[in-house]
């Protein structure tokens, strides 16, 4: 578990079969809602399909030498004239980072290498936006008499405050990519360049590394659920909640409903890649999300069949550094 550990924390798929160890299924978090009484939310056969019942977006921030932004300017008729970063919906087949660099390329006329994932956000369990950023390597800028139903024109902008945005909420991960830019190398309050890892997958998954310590010790311990072969707890992400309601929910079945105080701290990677048939896609993903439990482990108690395992000391400072960088994992942002 803990050459686990590491493959997650350098952001690469784990080589597990994540369907059968799913801890909490969407099938069995209806028949807790139905046990109180409750009409579920969504049907317990839900499966993610770009374009039908999930929604993937990718949104580019690509930062030059002089802290200037790449911006592109909406044709769609909703928002004609307004600015916003090269951005759209993943279509069937597409993986995230293809994606990025085909929004890129019509909506800037740029070509450009994705180099690392940023963040991840969500809105309810069927919504999620990665935002990526990357290096120029071709292309030339759009111009006005470039204009076509992507975009009317590209160009490259130091004070965001000077256009008319389509929406704010890109100046958080503006910002963040600025300042990931600027980083210095192995910085360890920053993440290392990591790409979403190519695994595909049949349902949406959260997968949590959940970390506490030993007060006595200090000996650092993560949770390892016992169903069928040690794994880190999975939970089916739902698509009518968001992802907070999910790992709520998902860690009372673990500690009972005398929670203990913890915070998700942030994403340590993900898993996608497209396959299957067209008849029978599998656009599923897993999201792996370091979590802290503030108590020490001496006033926790578990419920569901799970152990804390005791993490080696070289293995213990790693995920330290993780813990004490606020970027040093992917930022999870989760609108509700």
């Amino acid at each position: 578990m803990e050459t686990n550990l590491v493959r997650v924390l350098e952001g690469q798929y784990l080589d597990e079969l994540t369907s059968e160890l799913c801890d909490f299924t969407l099938e069995e978090q209806n028949a807790a809602t139905e046990a109180q009484g409750v009409k579920p939310l969504a049907s317990s056969d839900y499966i993610p399909i770009v374009g039908k019942t999930v929604t993937y977006v990718v949104a580019c921030v690509i930062v030059n030498d002089h802290g200037e932004v790449l911006m592109m300017q909406e044709a769609k008729e909703s928002c004609a004239g307004k600015w916003y970063l090269p951005a759209g919906r993943m279509e069937p087949g597409e993986t995230i980072v293809e994606a990025g660099v085909r929004e890129v390329l019509e909506e800037t006329g740029l070509k450009v290498e994705i180099t690392t994932l940023l963040a991840v956000e969500t809105a309810g369990g069927s919504w999620f936006r990665f935002v990526l950023t990357g290096n120029v390597i071709g292309g030339e800028l759009k111009t006005p008499s470039q204009a076509d139903q992507e975009s009317i024109q590209a160009k490259w902008c130091q004070n965001l405050n000077e256009l008319s945005l389509r929406a704010n909420d890109i100046l958080p991960v503006v910002e963040l990519a600025r300042n990931y830019r600027k980083r210095q190398p192995k910085d360890p309050n920053w993440h290392r360049e990591i790409l979403p890892a190519r695994k595909a997958h049949y349902k949406n998954y959260l997968r949590v590394v959940v970390a506490i310590k030993n007060k006595t010790t200090n000996a650092v311990y993560v949770l390892l659920s016992e169903k069928t072969a040690y794994h880190f707890p999975t939970v089916e992400i739902h698509p009518g909640r968001s992802l907070h309601s999910t790992l709520k929910k998902f860690m009372i079945e673990l500690f009972g409903a005398d929670l203990p105080q913890h915070r998700p701290h942030g994403v340590l990677s993900v898993e996608h890649h497209t396959s299957g048939t067209q008849a029978n896609p599998t656009d599923g993903l897993c999201l792996t999300v370091l979590v802290i439990c503030r108590p020490s482990i001496e006033s926790v108690s578990l419920i569901g069949k799970c152990i804390w395992h005791e993490l080696s000391k070289d293995l213990s400072a790693r995920l330290a550094v993780a813990v004490a960088g606020k970027n040093a994992t992917f930022q999870l942002h989760v609108v509700r």
